[in-house]
């Protein structure tokens, strides 16, 4: 099945651009030019992944996100921005968006990257020797093929790479890891040393999944090094 990207951008050249490199990448391409139309569209077309600019009319890149994420829909979205700004690049992040990038950027990087992220979605290639078992660490219940956790009978909604950085440190219980080890393993490539993204996942990890965020018993903090998910007691 050809999988769909809708590109959210009201930069016709940035827009033009973005869909030929997709298209030759072999995805079905749907457009955007501001915020209300993003919003419509994601429900009318349902995309597999959203490249949605930061800068947007009627309703900006963050309320988007954020008004998609409102609706539990976890559909990936790779922000974009002309703004160099640690601040805007972590508040997107904090909202709910799975990567982003800078502008200007290259073409082939966007495909890189959205195939990266797409393939990271991919409950094939998440699972490896134990595909059909779910896995129980104290109240919670994790069901990797159906990208599902659950605390007790409560459903808790996850974004993407939420899940997949829970996975990451499942596979790695115990195990003292450092942010420099998971922007690598989990984002695939250097995030220009910003280990504040890890922070932030880690802290909405938190907040879903632990009884007490304040004093986490499933993922710890080392102080100086990283974190490492242990057992409840």
């Amino acid at each position: 099945m050809v999988q769909k990207v809708l590109v959210v951008d009201d930069e016709h050249s940035i827009v033009t651009l973005l869909k030929y490199n997709l298209e030759q990448a072999g995805y079905l391409i749907e457009i955007a030019q501001d915020g209300e139309e993003a919003l419509e569209k994601v429900d009318e077309v349902k995309p597999d992944i959203i490249v949605l600019d930061l800068m947007l009319p009627k309703k900006d890149g963050i309320e988007v996100c954020k008004m998609i994420r409102a609706n539990k829909n976890s559909v990936p979205i790779l922000m974009l921005t002309a703004k160099d700004d640690a601040f805007d690049r972590v508040l997107g992040l904090e909202l709910g968006a799975d990567d982003y990038m800078t502008k200007p950027f290259s073409p082939r990087e966007v495909v890189a990257r959205v195939k990266a992220i797409l393939r990271r979605v991919n409950a094939a290639e998440w699972q490896q020797d134990n595909e059909d078992e779910d896995i129980h660490i104290g109240a919670l219940r994790i069901r990797p093929e159906f990208f599902e956790v659950y605390r007790g009978d409560q459903l808790v909604e996850l974004t993407p790479k939420e899940f997949e950085l829970l996975l990451y440190l499942i596979e790695r219980q115990g195990r003292v890891i450092t942010r420099e080890h998971m922007l690598n393993s989990v984002w695939n490539y250097e995030f220009a040393g910003d280990s504040r993204i890890v922070d932030v996942h880690i802290s909405h990890l938190r907040e879903k999944l632990e009884e007490n965020p304040k004093k986490p018993q499933l993922i710890k903090t080392v102080r100086g090094l990283g974190y490492k998910l242990e057992r409840p007691k």
